[in-house]
């Protein structure tokens, strides 16, 4: 077990576009992705997306405890009842943390995934009572490069093996390539999922003769969606389309473009996302049943090309993003932190990066504002992080030696 301590106060935070001072975040005005001028830090207005600046460093003191190594891209965890941690391999594995160590044996039982670029075995997640039913979840990627989709599929667990696997869930329309398959899942207070669906890649690929990206606009595919579910994978008889016309009955919310961070505030029950944009322009978004956010017809976001993908930034009847990063940091897991181990960060979103390699620490006021964000660095990129049982914050990192890391306070 490796520990790294640091007060963050003094950490000087590398970035690409340069902020006098380290305050507020600015507001977002009509500035271009790839523009690094800011706006002023004064007067922040909930309403309007934060641009991209210096995220300054968090005045709380803090340690990195790795707690196991070795894996082999880790992409999601969950705790046993026993605390016990449940971590999935992309390539397709499940692992076992059993006592602060990385079981050598990996669990058998998992369903065959189609391991290609984006794709594999994602997101595990325990059934709320899964003390008494014993059923884990897990989203991965099935079928073949040519014709490919998200599942969502569960099975008991008896401590050492899974059972009677069962696919509850098919993401309709197939789709080709190795992109955009979303993945996250979240369970809600009365017992429903949610299951972010991505919009199934980038340009040039297409389906029936437009670029697939466009699904996020079509009611009638899952592609690029946030899907409810009930635990069997049954549609619930309230979703907002539910003998829609041309809808799809299992959609939630709509115009997304790859959620990999999803995450629930318990005691208000408002649904927060992260999201990936294409060359900038990813976005921090509040969830509400039945919205458009907007992809690709509004976006911040620019072609990887180069070029413009939309000349809107808002549009009525579209839902803007609390937050836009230009550049891109690339958003992965997001926590909503609730615990007792860091009394300020209570209420607080904790939003993983990739390309950032650190987890933003951004802070809410109680009614769901936005103050600011903060950045807590690593040395690999972020894929997932998740609050504990025991209060504490966990990393995953993505990488071929990934690495699970606890965030405890700093003694002092």
């Amino acid at each position: 077990m490796t520990v790294t301590k640091f007060c963050l106060t003094g950490i000087k935070i590398a970035i690409l576009i340069v902020l006098g001072g380290c305050g507020k975040i600015p507001v977002s005005s009509n500035v271009s992705p790839t523009d690094s001028t800011t706006t002023s830090t004064q007067n922040l207005d909930p309403t309007k997306p934060l641009k991209q600046s210096q995220a300054s460093s968090s005045q709380e003191d803090i340690k990195q405890v790795t707690v196991v190594q070795g894996l082999e891209h880790p992409w999601s965890m969950d705790w046993l009842p026993n605390g016990d941690i449940l971590i999935t391999e992309r390539p397709g594995r499940l692992r076992l943390v059993k006592n602060g160590v990385l079981e050598p044996k990996e669990i058998t039982g998992v369903p065959e995934v189609l391991a290609l670029r984006q794709g594999g075995l994602m997101e595990v997640s325990l059934h709320p009572n899964f003390a008494e039913n014993r059923l884990v979840y897990f989203t991965y990627s099935h079928g073949t490069p040519q014709a490919n989709q998200t599942r969502i599929a569960r099975a008991t667990f008896d401590g050492k093996a899974l059972q009677n696997l069962e696919v509850i869930f098919e993401v309709s329309p197939l789709k080709s390539g190795g992109q955009h398959f979303g993945s996250r899942l979240v369970w809600l207070s009365d017992g429903t999922m949610l299951v972010s669906i991505g919009d199934g890649g980038n340009p040039p690929l297409k389906l029936d003769g437009q670029l697939i990206r466009l699904q996020a606009q079509n009611l009638a595919s899952n592609l690029g969606k946030i899907l409810r579910l009930n635990d069997d994978g049954s549609i619930p008889d309230d979703n907002p389309f539910v003998g829609g016309k041309d809808a799809d009955d299992a959609i939630w919310s709509y115009g997304h473009r790859n959620i990999q961070g999803l995450t629930v505030d318990k005691a208000t029950g408002q649904v927060w996302s992260t999201e990936h944009g294409s060359r900038g322009g990813d976005e921090l978004n509040l969830i509400k049943v039945g919205e458009n956010y907007g992809w690709p017809v509004v976006t911040h976001s620019r072609e990887y090309t180069g070029g413009e993908i939309s000349s809107e930034r808002s549009k009525p009847g579209m839902i803007d993003p609390k937050i836009v990063w230009t550049p891109a940091i690339a958003p992965s897991g997001l926590a909503f932190y609730d615990g007792t181990q860091f009394n300020d960060w209570r209420g607080d979103l904790f939003a993983g990066g990739l390309v950032d390699q650190a987890v933003r620490h951004i802070d809410l006021d109680n009614s769901g504002n936005i103050l600011g964000q903060k950045s807590i660095k690593f040395e690999q990129r972020v894929r997932d992080v998740k609050q504990g049982p025991d209060g504490l914050l966990y990393v995953l990192t993505d990488d071929s030696n990934g690495q699970l890391i606890r965030i405890e306070p700093l003694e002092k």
